[in-house]
């Protein structure tokens, strides 16, 4: 499949996991083999399977899996300064840590919300219909899931303040 990277990457940000990310998407396409004459007749796909891999995270049963996210940030940091200026990489490394963190105690319907807003760029009516939910409960979920992002004020002295604007 030619977009395997681009849906174990989709993976990756949603479960903090490389090795789960990569569970899940075998799993789902595994399923989507099988069925992939209905699906090759939908409109787009991808983005069917996308959904399959979502349904597949959200409904993951290993408990383990579901307490323990592993932080996969530093991965994720763009370490080139588009700026050009001179920024230390234990910086980055240790705010990405506090992010992935972060991100870990949240339940994996906020987690899928806000990677579904930031990451996939979907709008609040997208998600409610892929959640299966009301854009107000995906409202709820972002709100909750960023109320719980919130940066200390101590690592918010941290970020240059360029970077808070």
């Amino acid at each position: 499949m030619a977009r395997l990277p681009s849906l174990l990457r989709y993976a990756v940000v949603l479960t903090g996991d490389r090795d789960l990310a990569q569970d899940i998407v075998q799993e789902v396409l595994a399923r989507a083999q099988v069925r992939w004459r209905r699906i090759s007749e939908a409109d787009v796909p991808e983005a069917y399977v996308r959904r399959m891999v979502l349904n597949e995270y959200l409904s993951w049963r290993r408990s383990w899996a579901v307490r323990h996210v592993h932080a996969v940030g530093e991965r994720l940091v763009d370490l080139d300064d588009a700026r050009g200026g001179v920024r230390d990489h234990a910086d980055g490394v240790v705010m990405a840590d506090v992010l992935w963190k972060r991100l870990s105690t949240l339940g994996r319907k906020q987690r899928a919300v806000l990677v579904l807003r930031y990451y996939e760029q979907l709008e609040d009516e997208q998600i409610a219909d892929l959640l299966g939910c009301s854009p107000a409960t995906v409202r709820s979920h972002a709100s909750r899931a960023l109320k719980t992002l919130r940066l200390s004020p101590e690592l918010m002295e941290r970020i240059p303040a360029e970077e808070k604007s």
